[in-house]
């Protein structure tokens, strides 16, 4: 998918060698010619971030396209295509080799592909009457929760501080898990256990009794700029 406004997105095709290698196709639309723009296989998922696992080969600008036979990790550990394919990762396609912390592209294959299961619940107003959103809970293929939090009407820089909270909202309750900070009104965070270490899949986070609050900053908890029941709290 593109990242912020770049109009950079497409595919990246596995397909799998006789020798059991790995032929790693990238085709975007939106590059420009005369333009090389560097990849990279990442490990765990995008909105956690991970080191580079595999160097791609740079992805030609005038045709948008880019191919690298796999056989190895970075590191020199042999990798197969079935391994590949289930690999704990995603891709990273960037601007140039002057200037990597632009992101072009970005996209989670293997284990962390999202299965198309997803539920959508409100976060409404709270101090702020014109901000509100939405947090979308999407299942991964090995289970994994990629939560996706949206407030409309929030350009602020300010990274504000989320948690999922056991119990409703009009109870009250601890905190459950800890959310990605959000920043211009957008925030991912990939979820496989509560803070206490316990393994929650998406089923389980779909019937969990609980809700969200997404604060002003971190250093102002006491406000709240959005919140929200999920789970088993949902009429």
């Amino acid at each position: 998918m593109s990242v912020s406004i770049s109009g950079v997105m497409g595919t990246a095709t596995f397909a799998q060698r006789e020798d059991d290698a790995t032929v790693l196709t990238l085709e975007l639309t939106g590059t420009s010619s005369g333009n090389s723009h560097p990849s990279h296989i990442h490990f765990n998922t995008a909105a956690e971030g991970g080191d580079i696992a595999v160097s791609l080969s740079p992805v030609d600008g005038a045709t948008g396209m880019s191919e690298t036979i796999i056989t190895e990790l970075n590191d020199g550990k042999m990798i197969n295509y079935e391994e590949l394919i289930g690999f704990d990762g995603y891709i990273n396609v960037h601007n140039s080799t002057d200037d990597l912390g632009t992101l072009l592209s970005q996209g989670d294959i293997g284990q962390n592909v999202l299965t198309g299961n997803s539920m959508s619940y409100d976060l409404n107003a709270v101090d702020d009457p014109n901000i509100m959103g939405s947090a979308t809970f999407a299942e991964r293929a090995n289970g994994e929760t990629l939560v996706t939090v949206n407030l409309m009407n929030d350009n602020s820089t300010t990274a504000r501080l989320g948690h999922i909270h056991m119990n409703t909202a009009a109870e009250g309750g601890g905190i459950a898990v800890s959310l990605s900070n959000t920043v211009m009104g957008m925030g991912k965070t990939n979820i496989s256990m509560l803070d206490d270490g316990t393994a929650i899949t998406y089923t389980d986070i779909l019937s969990l009794n609980g809700y969200v609050n997404i604060h002003k900053s971190v250093n102002d908890l006491a406000t709240l700029v959005a919140q929200g029941d999920i789970g088993s709290n949902v009429n």
